[in-house]
């Protein structure tokens, strides 16, 4: 018995997914719920388990296709088992029967201007005085009225039609043969789209603090020694940051918003998003009720997202539904920059390297260690003194978190 393998539906929103890759060549034996394929949507790249075990017999959309959800894209069944003719024949004779479409149901078309034996256009006297006024030339307009006769009708459609008729394409530049062309499409087309949705739907603005984080790097490196006889522990600053953060944004719940059509939707819990980058881009995967988690098992969870977003293991609900998003670029050696909000959040935070200045101390100019902190949010949703409120407590923690900890 052979089974069909369709386009899976992730999300309310799919409506199509791209073969990212075949994991199995055309005529190669599977096993049920082996991986068999990789699907790229707008917005994650996953796996596709076998039905069923066999073989594959029939590959029917290739490497790179673009696919209707639920569309048969593959057949597995016994060796040598024949492949019904019908699959995937109706997608392919589906283009046709559209292209069809237009000149079957377009109807009789309306004949050119009639013109008199003079050569005069055939047109009634107040079609003739509306065509002047509208600047319409009754030679190119289609008559409807007795004997192809231009009527008023016939003008006013021609004029409606000039009117939105598209502006004259730009001049394109001379072709350059050895241009690569890379498409924007999948997931690079998604990040532009949201990136200028974000952009043109919210006040953004962005705010920094330097914070001394001198205790911080302390800390990690007395808990990393308490662990040593661990090899496979692991503790990063990013680890103390989302901490922090969760704890912070408890005490400013303005900052654990999003908004919506609405409204602003203040969020009981902490739905933390962290920026994960890809070959191909950036998703922004997020734990569910984050500021339930006690530091260990947050950095456990925040490492696991960002793991299978790596592999291409993210579930719908985990690229979905965050509060806040924190987006670390300090492993480049960046200082401060200004982080794009993810829609619909309130606000990001951007976070920095960690740099040995000279500081104060206790009224001696000593070595810090420095890190800045960069929040951009969103001016509709609240204003300057609640944002820099967040960004201080967060810095005060930071600064001091054996009582954060504690």
């Amino acid at each position: 018995m052979a089974y069909e393998v369709q386009m899976p539906k992730w999300g309310l929103t799919m409506k199509t997914g791209k073969i990212a890759r075949w994991l199995v060549d055309e005529g190669g034996a599977v096993s049920a719920g082996q991986p068999l394929l990789e699907v790229e949507t707008d917005k994650i790249t996953n796996v596709v388990e076998a039905p069923a075990g066999g073989v594959l017999l029939k590959i029917l959309s290739p490497q790179g296709e673009v696919v209707p959800v639920m569309q048969v894209i593959g057949v597995i069944g016994e060796a040598g088992e024949a492949v019904a003719a019908s699959a995937g024949a109706s997608a392919d004779a589906a283009a046709p029967a559209a292209a069809a479409a237009p000149a079957a149901s377009g109807g009789k078309a309306a004949a050119p201007a009639a013109k008199a034996a003079s050569g005069e256009v055939r047109a009634m006297p107040a079609a003739r005085r509306l065509a002047r006024e509208l600047g319409v030339d009754l030679a190119a307009v289609a008559g409807t009225g007795r004997d192809g006769a231009v009527t008023e009708k016939d003008v006013r459609a021609a004029h409606e039609a000039a009117q939105k008729a598209p502006a004259a394409a730009p001049v394109a530049p001379c072709e350059a043969t050895d241009d690569e062309i890379i498409p924007m499409e999948g997931m690079r087309k998604l990040i532009a789209d949201n990136m200028q949705a974000s952009l043109q739907n919210a006040a953004q603005l962005t705010v920094f603090v330097e914070a001394d984080v001198t205790e911080m790097v302390a800390l990690r490196e007395a808990m990393l020694a308490r662990h040593k006889k661990d090899p496979d522990y692991r503790l990063s600053y990013n680890d103390i940051i989302c901490f922090a953060v969760c704890r912070a944004l408890k005490q400013h719940p303005i900052m654990n918003s999003t908004l919506q059509e609405d409204g602003i939707h203040l969020h009981k819990h902490v739905n933390l998003g962290v920026a994960v980058s890809l070959e191909t881009g950036l998703i922004v995967p997020n734990v569910k009720n984050a500021d339930d988690c006690g530091l260990e098992e947050l950095k456990s969870r925040v490492r696991d997202v960002a793991k299978r977003a790596r592999q291409g293991g993210l579930s719908m609900d985990e690229i979905q539904g965050g509060s806040f998003t924190i987006s670390n670029v300090s492993m480049l050696g960046v200082d401060g920059f200004t982080p794009i909000i993810n829609p619909p959040e309130t606000a990001i935070l951007g976070v920095g390297r960690v740099a040995e200045k000279a500081g104060v101390a206790e009224g001696v100019v000593c070595p810090r260690k420095m890190m800045t902190l960069s929040l951009t949010f969103n001016h509709m949703v609240t204003d300057g003194g609640p944002a820099m409120n967040f960004l201080r407590t967060l810095a005060d923690m930071l600064e001091k978190p054996v009582r954060m900890l504690g």
